[in-house]
């Protein structure tokens, strides 16, 4: 087996995680079975606590885990299932490590950084490798080289890759070149002191990748192999791209990264066959057609807080041959003298998800605006519970109608806690997390979409539409046509009569990929672009 690991040095926010995402890409397109993993340094177990103004979405796996962002990068480029072996924090390090002392395990020895925190890093690759069986695991470790948190990791690394052999380990380094703007060129010191900072440490990267914003030239890549110690041609130039973040694996494919990892790591695989890769560019960068999307969140301003949902939105343009315009509205701020002016000329309204009850109302008035004027409506999680306490505020005539999570004393609970989560005294890892089965039903428009009636989807959240009202909802057209396969949990509703207000209880978002598009962004990108040339669908 073979082992890429991907660090990062002079600034965060680099783009390692889309770096070792599209060099997955590459190398599941060469025919090898690949597997992606992400280390954290922070102290929490997981970003399930976090807000997103910390850390961005908080991407969910299958097995429930909540995990980095970057982890949705993996699964967005290539076919890797992941599960919690994927993600490792320095707080599950720690926790394993404390409760294994507890317990005895290490037999009365002192317990160290060196070698207890490290080997338990190592045992995290050797589980995911045992359980993957791939051909080629790809580790990226977050934070900054230098960072005191992040040490241990670069010690387990270092540690690993001696043990593994020559041949079997490939370094990866993702730097910063800055452009100075009163000088006019491009500087290269920073690059120089992060590998000289990761030598210290005992790594000595293989090969460099440089994100910049204008062009490398010849001699500045002279002069980062030169003083960084790397072969010229590992010195590889990833450029702020034009257009998507799905350019990134062509732009690595040119500058030949796939054939240098293949070469160090002896692996005699055919060239990378990217032929429908650039098919999904063409589509992203000269579309038939185009349509706008508004965005209403509390959150907007964060592009990483919706990171999934607007990746998802744009695999439902790629699937339409459809360019997105996004209109990104601050619930917060979004009043009723508002709402006409600042949603007109839209071809779909999407709430997401979220916690809180900021911006609360603001969406609210956006499920109206998008019920009252047959405008395509996608709610996700809280959109859900959003499209049900405005019909039942505005249609059924429920004053004061609300969830139980903003309003405890509500008269109305149309949504309101699951029973499973009453005596929930913890934040972390307690929500219904995870892939759970739902039943769609025959006729409706997400069955349509599916093209089945049972199909599995992933959840996070607490709070569930309240079947006390159900009977009183569905006289009124507002169907359930998606709930748990005992009929218990309401999953999916929609609203007769309207070209297209669907809503879903789970994240779909985080099953959607640019060559394998939701059905449900597919086609609500679809009914938005019928909206807005006033077409049928």
């Amino acid at each position: 087996m073979k082992y890429i690991f991907v660090t990062g040095g002079v600034v965060s926010s680099l783009g390692k995680g889309l770096t070792a995402a599209a060099l997955g890409t590459l190398l599941e397109n060469r025919g090898l079975k690949v597997a992606l993993q992400k280390f954290d340094p922070y102290l929490n177990v997981d970003p399930g606590t976090m807000s997103p103004f910390q850390h961005g979405e908080v991407y969910v796996l299958d097995d429930g885990a909540e995990t980095d962002l970057d982890l949705g990068h993996y699964e967005r480029f290539t076919s890797t299932k992941l599960s919690r072996l994927n993600n490792l924090t320095s707080g599950q390090v720690y926790q394993t490590v404390l409760n294994n002392e507890r317990e005895g395990k290490y037999l009365g020895k002192t317990v160290q950084v060196i070698p207890h925190v490290t080997d338990e890093i190592q045992k995290r690759i050797h589980d995911l490798a045992a359980k993957t069986k791939c051909d080629v695991l790809i580790t990226e470790v977050g934070g900054t080289t230098g960072d005191i948190e992040g040490l241990p990791f670069l010690e387990a690394i270092r540690e690993f890759a001696l043990e593994a052999g020559v041949g079997n380990v490939c370094f990866i380094h993702v730097t910063y070149v800055p452009f100075i703007k009163a000088a006019g060129e491009l500087k290269t010191k920073p690059t120089q002191q992060s590998v000289a900072k990761l030598r210290e440490i005992g790594i000595a990267p293989h090969i460099l990748v440089c994100r910049c914003e204008h062009p490398l030239n010849k001699e500045l890549r002279k002069k980062m192999s030169l003083f960084c110690n790397v072969p010229f041609d590992a010195v590889i130039e990833e450029k702020d791209v034009d257009h998507s973040i799905y350019e990134v694996p062509l732009m690595l494919q040119r500058e030949r990264m796939d054939d240098l990892v293949c070469q160090y790591l002896h692996l005699n695989v055919p060239a990378a066959n990217m032929t429908h890769w650039q098919d999904i560019i063409r589509k992203l960068i000269a579309p038939q057609h185009r349509v706008r999307i508004g965005v209403v969140g509390k959150y907007i301003e964060l592009q990483d807080a919706y990171k999934s949902v607007y990746e998802a939105i744009i695999h439902g343009g790629i699937a339409n041959d459809c360019g997105i315009e996004f209109v990104r509205v601050d619930a917060e701020v979004l009043g009723a003298h508002e709402v006409a002016e600042t949603l007109k000329g839209l071809g779909g309204i999407l709430v997401p998800g979220g916690f809180g009850e900021r911006g609360i109302d603001g969406k609210i008035l956006a499920a109206k605006f998008a019920r009252e004027h047959k405008i395509p409506y996608l709610g996700l999680c809280l959109g859900m519970q959003i499209a049900s306490i405005e019909f039942a505020r505005n249609v059924l005539g429920l004053a004061g109608a609300h969830s139980t999570e903003f309003d405890p004393a509500t008269p109305h609970p149309v949504i309101a806690l699951l029973d499973a989560q009453r005596n929930v005294t913890q934040k972390g890892g307690t929500m219904r997390l995870g892939s759970q089965p739902c039943q769609l039903q025959m006729g409706s428009i997400a069955a349509q979409l599916y093209g089945a009636f049972l199909i599995h989807e992933r959840h996070r959240h607490r709070y569930e539409f309240n079947n006390a009202y159900r009977a009183q909802f569905e006289a009124a057209g507002f169907t359930f046509s998606g709930t748990s396969p005992d009929g218990q949990l309401v999953e999916v509703i929609e609203i007769k009569g309207h070209p297209f207000f669907v809503a879903s209880q789970f994240h779909p978002e985080f099953l959607s990929k640019p060559n394998a598009p939701h059905p449900l962004f597919r086609g609500f990108i679809a009914a938005a672009h019928a909206h807005m040339h006033k077409r049928p669908l």
